[in-house]
């Protein structure tokens, strides 16, 4: 399965379609006078009076725009910050987070595109529910000719739910656990392993059957919480450590380019690096993928652009602020870091155990459990829409049934294996919406300009 995975990947991941991600990101970028930088002071501060609670946009049952955005960062601040950024570095070299921050800044602004977009196509549905996202998008914006690109992009994105949202996460948290009690001398078991996943399985299906309402409930106080306290984290081994950050900036550079100069040769490609740094920057912050406008579309917002607005700041904090921390804990921590292998949250938490000790590994752990956590909620939301897409409301619970299946077997299945499947769904993903924001580009830019006239 492997070398299956590794064939298509090279396919799935190669100039076609990173010419298409960078291309359509480049293409909205310039065509909305560089949105995403241009309109990032009132998105900021649109996001700060929202979290503050001064901006209140939730009415009855509905889902606040700020609960929308906590949702959508519960599915992107995950995992693939800390385990998908070490396994970049270690594949690609120091250079494949040069690339990361490229797609970042690309990425918000097709982040902001899919929200606004999916905000101005959205529909209710029979319980009176917001629903949208880019199935949507293209049977309410481009038309019923093209409803065969939603049902496509439906299909992969279910198939994502149980690998990228479910199996990657779990399997993160295992090695996480795994470290922690590692550091203390002990081993855990496989019936260890499977008592975790059964709990973590039940917990989740309870928060799952409480529809979007309950996930953004949820959210809006996990991810916070979690986020705040790996940053200060973070920030703790930058002060320890701030005489190798100019080093480890000079690497990132230098190997985006000529990464054989920083890794000793061990990888002398360019491409790999942006292969690499494009691909996990994509999984960690999934602009391209449209998963996130599912969560943005539920949102009680007057106008498409303000939710918009909040998907430039999911990409900025999720690859700019928390991608970027990680980056840099392993690459100042002096720890050796093995090229050519995918070592995920070993690397990481050997980073931050030379810095601070042992006992960090457990700390780690935890805030590994509260991103998978709250990855597999906000995927979950997305999958089962797309469930209810396909197959009828009556889909949900079938869908959430079997999540909590795919989480007790992912306590077992190998890593490599995992993440591969991961990347490969996600570049199969990005085409129907990749395609859907090229059609719609036009609309997006009008929403823009109306906005901007008519904003107080």
């Amino acid at each position: 399965m492997v070398d299956l995975l590794e064939n298509v990947n090279r396919f799935v991941w190669g100039i076609p379609a990173l010419v298409l991600i960078i291309g359509i990101g480049v293409y909205l970028t310039v065509r909305s006078g560089f949105a995403q930088f241009t309109c990032f002071g009132k998105a900021l501060r649109l996001f700060f009076r929202r979290f503050t609670g001064k901006e209140e946009s939730q009415q009855g049952e509905s889902v606040s725009s700020y609960q929308a955005l906590c949702t959508a960062l519960a599915a992107t601040v995950g995992t693939g910050n800390m385990v998908g950024v070490a396994g970049a570095i270690a594949i690609g070299g120091p250079g494949a987070v040069f690339w990361m921050w490229v797609c970042g800044a690309l990425g918000m602004m097709i982040k902001f595109a899919e929200a606004a977009l999916a905000v101005r196509y959205r529909q209710r549905n029979e319980k009176g529910e917001w629903v949208g996202g880019p199935m949507y998008m293209i049977k309410n914006g481009i038309g019923n000719s093209y409803a065969w690109l939603g049902y496509l992009y439906c299909f992969f994105a279910v198939v994502a739910a149980f690998g990228v949202g479910n199996a990657t996460q779990i399997n993160s948290v295992i090695g996480g656990v795994h470290s922690a009690v590692r550091a203390f001398g002990v081993d855990t078991s496989k019936i260890a392993d499977l008592a975790i996943g059964i709990f973590l399985s039940i917990l989740l299906t309870y928060m799952l059957l409480g529809g979007a309402k309950r996930i953004g409930q949820v959210a809006e106080r996990l991810i916070p919480f979690a986020s705040a306290c790996y940053i200060l984290l973070c920030i703790g081994v930058l002060l320890m450590r701030f005489e190798l950050l100019p080093t480890a900036f000079s690497d990132i550079v230098t190997g985006a380019f000529a990464p054989h100069a920083v890794t000793g040769g061990v990888i002398g490609s360019a491409f790999v690096a942006l292969r690499v740094g494009a691909s996990r920057g994509v999984f960690t912050n999934e602009a391209g993928m449209g998963t996130a406008s599912i969560a943005h579309s539920c949102a009680h917002v007057s106008h498409p652009v303000e939710q918009g607005y909040m998907g430039i700041i999911e990409v900025f904090l999720d690859t700019i602020v928390i991608c970027t921390l990680t980056a840099f804990v392993i690459l100042c921590s002096g720890v050796s870091i093995p090229f050519g292998l995918d070592e995920g949250v070993t690397l990481t938490t050997n980073a931050f155990s030379s810095v601070y000790g042992s006992w960090v590994c457990v700390p780690i752990a935890l805030f590994l459990c509260c991103f998978a956590f709250a990855t597999v909620l906000g995927w979950g939301l997305y999958g089962a829409r797309c469930a209810e897409y396909l197959f009828g409301e009556k889909a949900w619970k079938p869908f959430v049934f079997l999540q909590a299946i795919v989480i007790i077997v992912s306590t077992v299945i190998k890593t490599e294996t995992v993440w591969m499947m991961a990347e490969t769904v996600n570049g199969l993903m990005a085409v129907p919406n990749l395609l859907a924001l090229a059609f719609l580009s036009p609309e997006l830019f009008r929403l823009i300009q109306e906005y901007r006239k008519h904003a107080v």
